[in-house]
């Protein structure tokens, strides 16, 4: 399980990522509103621990972006603030859990399971699809009409990437760092993965493309039954 931490107490931070980290979740620390967007946006965390008071851009509004953008991924609040009336806005905001400061890391974790469960029954469908082409992320398995294969680790979460923003020009940067998270990679291998993927899309024979967008990275995109 993957977490994110978005907390600008530094040594907090710190302590609860260590915790979480004994337990065999891998976490992810920033400090700031916009870090966190940023990172919530590009990864598929499992659960987002997010603080209301924020540099940058406050807790509240990252939380209402995501939910703009139709990220799911279950939010718990962590903050001071204990009034009733803000844990009422902080849920009806779209966070999953409410959390008041000071916590024991042993009540952080079982409600992180908790709100992991609730939003794993809550996936009727784990398939993602374009135009009839259909991807399993979870078997990596990529199906069209009658004809289906299994992508390597690697290749299927390159492709679940462009078919959870289908038609958006996605940078390079962007696209390494879903991929390969915060390993240093040689700019060469995404453009290898590109090239994997395009044979495997031919072999499926599905109506989409990958097309290169030069200058900034790679687009999924439908072909016009009149496209040459």
């Amino acid at each position: 399980m993957r977490i994110l931490m978005i907390e600008d107490d530094k040594d907090l931070c710190q302590n609860i990522s260590l915790a979480l980290k004994q337990s065999g979740w891998e976490t992810d620390c920033c400090h700031t509103g916009n870090d966190g967007l940023y990172l919530a946006r590009i990864y598929p965390y499992d659960a987002i621990i997010l603080d209301r008071m924020l540099p940058e851009t406050d807790g509240m509004k990252v939380l209402e972006s995501l939910r703009r953008q139709n990220i799911t991924t279950p939010v718990i609040l962590a903050t001071a603030l204990d009034r009733l009336h803000d844990r009422i806005d902080g849920l009806d905001a779209g966070a999953d859990d409410y959390l008041v400061k000071p916590f024991a890391v042993e009540e952080l974790m079982a409600r992180i399971r908790a709100v992991t469960r609730r939003s794993a029954n809550l996936r009727l469908s784990p398939k993602l699809s374009l135009s009839g082409l259909s991807l399993d992320p979870e078997q990596h398995l990529l199906e069209y009409g009658t004809v289906s294969l299994t992508l390597s680790r690697r290749e299927g979460t390159l492709m679940e990437f462009f078919l959870r923003h289908p038609h958006q020009t996605l940078p390079r940067s962007q696209i390494i760092a879903y991929v390969w998270g915060g390993c240093e990679v040689e700019d060469g291998n995404l453009d290898n993965y590109i090239h994997f993927l395009r044979r495997r899309l031919k072999t499926v024979k599905a109506p989409v493309r990958l097309a290169t967008v030069h200058g900034i990275g790679y687009r999924l995109e439908t072909i016009s039954p009149h496209t040459d």
